[in-house]
């Protein structure tokens, strides 16, 4: 049975199935109808859900309890699959062929029109993209044929999961298909590579050296700057998307040159969620304040959101954008 797109359901308990062309299709099925699929990758089990949907990827951090909105890995099958999705330049070719399928993330432009969701890049105009060095988990992403957003597949502040039954302790009924690959070969986590500016830069150090892809790009990585707002990647701290327009938090209704982004039952000019879903406004947060940000109004009053679930994520990243700005 499957649910519609992004209507999580807590199972009474994890189904795993072998790897085989059955559950690799089933698995492509499931991610294709919202559902959230976990699956080995060279390090450890990931977290799969359909990276184009905002549903989708609300669950993921519903499932993972994850307290805040920082981007996620979105993993494709084929270099050829970035194309739609990021600004893929000769420096990311070069370090594509050469690393790929691999540990290896790039960190770069968002293309015009690419359908990631908002959320996956937690607002970012940048996405971080990588092609795993894994059989079965290429498989699965060709089966659902979609690129998919995929953290670890463990609650957040857990140990990483390196086999199916870790994966089935940690998350249970959370998740809706563990595809069984057996022990993964763990080792170190990706490197992040930034790509997005001018110099070349190390966001996070992994299992592709700074060496390695100095030789490769001809040039010195550049060190990152620390600013302690938001992760750009995992990994690494750096500046998140805030609207250009000042926020107004906890109002329950606008001056007549302010936007109302409402949640539950109100009059509003874009509401996150009428009927009170947090995982509806979850999937709704980023899109909707850049909406706001186009049109004619003087700043964005926002409804009060509740504390509790991914309401503590939402209710972080609107402090953020709230917040005095020097």
């Amino acid at each position: 049975m499957f649910y519609g797109a992004g209507m999580s359901q807590i199972l009474p308990h994890a189904r795993i199935e072998p790897v085989n062309d059955t559950s690799i299709a089933l698995a492509g099925d499931m991610l294709r109808h919202g559902q959230l699929v976990a699956f080995p990758t060279e390090t450890v089990y990931g977290l799969g859900a359909d990276a184009t949907d905002d549903r989708a990827v609300a669950a993921i951090y519903a499932a993972k309890g994850r307290p805040s909105f920082n981007p996620l890995i979105v993993h494709v099958a084929d270099p050829d699959d970035c194309a739609a999705l990021v600004r893929v330049d000769d420096r990311a070719r070069l370090v594509m062929a050469r690393f790929w399928p691999g540990p290896l993330t790039l960190v770069l432009p968002r293309a015009a029109g690419s359908p990631v969701s908002l959320l996956a890049s937690a607002g970012l105009d940048t996405i971080a993209i990588r092609m795993p060095g894994h059989d079965v988990a290429r498989a699965v992403i060709r089966a659902a044929g979609r690129p998919i957003a995929a953290p670890s597949a463990n609650r957040s502040g857990a140990v990483s999961p390196t086999r199916a039954e870790h994966v089935a302790e940690s998350l249970g009924g959370r998740v809706a298909l563990i595809v069984d690959g057996g022990a993964c070969r763990v080792g170190v986590e990706s490197t992040v590579l930034d790509l997005s500016t001018e110099r070349p830069t190390l966001l996070r150090p992994g299992g592709v050296t700074a060496e390695q892809l100095e030789a490769v790009l001809g040039q010195p990585l550049a060190c990152p700057h620390q600013d302690p707002e938001a992760p750009k990647s995992p990994g690494m701290l750096a500046s998140h998307y805030a609207p250009g327009l000042p926020v107004r938090l906890d109002a329950t209704h606008a001056a007549a040159d302010e936007a109302l982004l409402g949640f539950g039952a109100m009059d509003c000019t874009l509401n996150l969620s009428p009927s009170g879903d947090l995982e509806e406004a979850a999937a709704n947060l980023f899109a909707f304040l850049r909406r706001l940000d186009e049109r004619d109004y003087r700043g964005i009053a926002v409804a009060p959101i509740p504390e509790t679930g991914l309401g503590v994520a939402i209710n972080d990243r609107l402090r953020r954008a709230a917040a005095p700005r020097s």
